[in-house]
C-alpha cells in the first residue's frame, strides 16, 4: 500500500546520493515507508542521520553563542549598550530554551555546549568590538543560569 503512495521514487534504483541529494533523500523515505529495508542506501543514510543530529546540536550550541556575544559585549562595552543586544539576547535565549525543551538529552552537554560556543563568541566580542582578544577571559565567566536568566536592561 505504502508503495503506491511513491510509485515514482521506487522505480528501478533511484537517484544516487552524489548526483542528486533531494532526490536521494526524497527516494529513501519512500523505500522506508514502503518497507523496502534491504534496498535502502544503509551507509549514506546512517552518515546523514549522524550529521542530523549533530546539525541539531550546533544549532543550540549557535543560539548559546549569541547570547554569550551579547553577554560579553554588554559587560565589555557598556557605553554601546543597546536594545538590540537586549532583544538578541531575549530570542536567542528562546531559541535555546526551545531546543532543550525539543531535545532533552541536550541537558546533559550543557557544559560543553557553552564552552564551544564561548569559544566562537569571544573571538567574535573581539571583532566586534575592537577590543583585544585578551581582554575577554579565556574560560566562559557566565554561569548556565546567567546565560539563560540575568537581566539586561538599559538604564533609563
Amino acid at each position: 500500500m505504502a508503495e503506491r503512495d511513491h510509485p515514482i521514487q521506487l522505480r528501478g534504483t533511484g537517484p544516487g546520493y552524489e548526483e542528486d541529494y533531494a532526490a536521494w533523500i526524497g527516494h529513501q523515505v519512500a523505500l522506508i515507508k514502503a518497507g523496502r529495508w534491504s534496498e535502502i542506501d544503509r551507509d549514506n543514510l546512517i552518515d546523514e542521520v549522524e550529521s542530523l543530529g549533530r546539525s541539531v546540536f550546533n544549532s543550540f550550541v549557535s543560539a548559546i553563542e549569541i547570547v554569550l556575544l551579547h553577554m560579553l559585549k554588554w559587560d565589555f562595552q557598556p557605553e554601546r549598550r543597546s536594545r538590540s543586544w537586549t532583544l538578541s539576547i531575549d530570542e536567542h535565549r528562546a531559541r535555546a530554551e526551545d531546543q532543550l525543551g525539543d531535545n532533552p538529552s541536550h541537558k546533559a552537554r550543557i557544559d560543553e555546549a557553552v564552552a564551544r560556543a564561548y569559544r566562537v563568541a569571544r573571538l567574535r566580542a573581539a571583532g566586534e568590538t575592537d577590543l583585544p582578544r585578551r581582554t575577554f577571559p579565556d574560560q566562559c565567566p557566565y554561569s548556565w543560569t546567567e546565560i539563560m536568566e540575568r537581566e539586561h536592561a538599559l538604564d533609563d
